[in-house]
């Protein structure tokens, strides 16, 4: 089955995070954008760009969160399997999963 009890809406989520990467990858970058002509970077102060890790961080945990509930509801997984997977893949976020 593969999941898709939400559509795969989780890997929207995915992009969101891939976005705040790249504005954080950017944020010192002067060059000019060729549409807008200003610069790319947004030259947020470090405590900012700190927060958009956080955030880039916790919406690949929510990700990983409707993942596991995704295979479950679409029978993919069995409780067991589940709860192993969880403890696996979502509760050890001390460990940097990008």
């Amino acid at each position: 089955m593969s999941g898709g009890y939400f559509d795969y809406n989780q890997y929207r989520l995915d992009d969101i995070a891939v976005e705040i990467d790249d504005i954080i990858k950017n944020n010192d970058n002067k060059e000019l954008d060729e549409v807008f002509k200003e610069p790319i970077g947004r030259h947020y102060p470090k405590e900012i760009i700190d927060l958009f890790k956080e955030t880039a961080h916790t919406v690949r945990q929510a990700r990983d969160m409707v993942q596991r509930v995704d295979w479950l509801l679409c029978g993919d997984d069995g409780e067991e399997s589940f709860l192993s997977r969880w403890k696996e893949e979502v509760r050890p976020y001390w460990k940097d999963k990008t």
